[in-house]
């Protein structure tokens, strides 16, 4: 499993479709690898992928 290096400051984005009041919504940080988790329950930790993992998910998600 990769993950950020502890020198690699990481730089939460929240997604675009969570609206001003913030929802139901992801957070992702990108570097070595991409990480993402749930907005509402960060305490339970993110998933990691590589970069072409993440790109296979986002296609299949636009599908």
């Amino acid at each position: 499993m990769m993950d950020f290096s502890k020198s690699e400051k990481l730089i939460w984005n929240n997604s675009s479709y969570s609206g001003s009041r913030g929802g139901n919504c992801v957070e992702v940080a990108e570097g070595q690898c991409v990480l993402v988790r749930d907005t509402k329950h960060r305490e339970l930790g993110h998933l990691s992928f590589q970069g072409p993992k993440w790109t296979n998910l986002l296609n299949v998600l636009k599908r």
